[in-house]
């Protein structure tokens, strides 16, 4: 199963032209997003609030991730504060993953952001959660939160963005893109077998563990036959005909 390293901003010193910080809406952009990747079976770690750009980077160094995305809002430099709009999105330029990752969040902000001839992918060697992570890595600067239109933009437009990074990520890993959904408590009903739980939705996927008859779920989500589900603390894919509501 895919396992990213989540990092909402931690700049609570940052202000946006409207209220609150950068920080404050990051996290809650970090909210919006973490049911789309529980519902499409992309475990994650989230750094906390207290911690700062380097505790974020040796945090997502320490353990084994598949790919480390921080999410940012921007501002111009001094002397031009307000006068900037538009999406960047930064990524290592040797990096092929981090690329790909990039491209596909430009192609789904294109979709919501109202100037989509203004999102930029922008190559660097010179921000941290970049270059100095162990994982490939995109760090995405959603837009000026300096400039009141773009300000007014990422709080309005908070679920929608979320969901595009969603389906982002989701696109990255080529898991099948699933809408979140309530929590749904469930039971096992196979006839002979255990009921597989899987890495990935197809059954060339890593298996995690069986299921006997008789357990009990908690359902994230269905698509195409599949189940997105936690069993035991551990969340995977498992074929839903084997599943019944309590």
């Amino acid at each position: 199963m895919p396992k990213i390293y989540l990092s909402p901003s931690t700049q609570e010193f940052n202000k946006y032209v409207t209220r609150e910080s950068e920080e404050y809406f990051m996290n809650l952009l970090a909210d919006y997003l973490t049911p789309y990747l529980y519902s499409n079976g992309i475990s994650f770690k989230r750094n906390s609030p207290e911690m700062t750009a380097r505790e974020n980077i040796e945090d997502s160094n320490s353990n084994a991730y598949d790919f480390h995305l921080a999410l940012h809002s921007n501002a111009a430099p001094k002397g031009e504060e307000g006068t900037r709009q538009g999406v960047e999105i930064y990524y290592f330029p040797k990096s092929a993953k981090g690329f790909k990752m990039a491209e596909l969040l430009k192609k789904n902000f294109a979709k919501i952001y109202p100037d989509k001839d203004n999102i930029k992918l922008i190559p660097t060697t010179s921000l941290g959660e970049v270059d100095r992570t162990r994982t490939p890595a995109v760090l995405i600067e959603v837009a000026y939160h300096d400039n009141i239109e773009d300000a007014v933009w990422i709080e309005e437009n908070l679920p929608l963005i979320a969901k595009e990074i969603g389906l982002s990520v989701a696109e990255y890993f080529s898991i099948p893109f699933a809408e979140p959904a309530a929590p749904v408590s469930a039971k096992v009903k196979t006839e002979y077998n255990n009921l597989n739980l899987r890495d990935l939705p197809n059954l060339e996927s890593k298996i995690f563990t069986s299921m006997p008859n008789g357990s009990h779920v908690t359902i994230l989500g269905l698509k195409d036959g599949w189940a997105r589900l936690i069993y035991d603390g551990i969340l995977g894919f498992a074929f839903d005909k084997y599943l019944i509501l309590n």
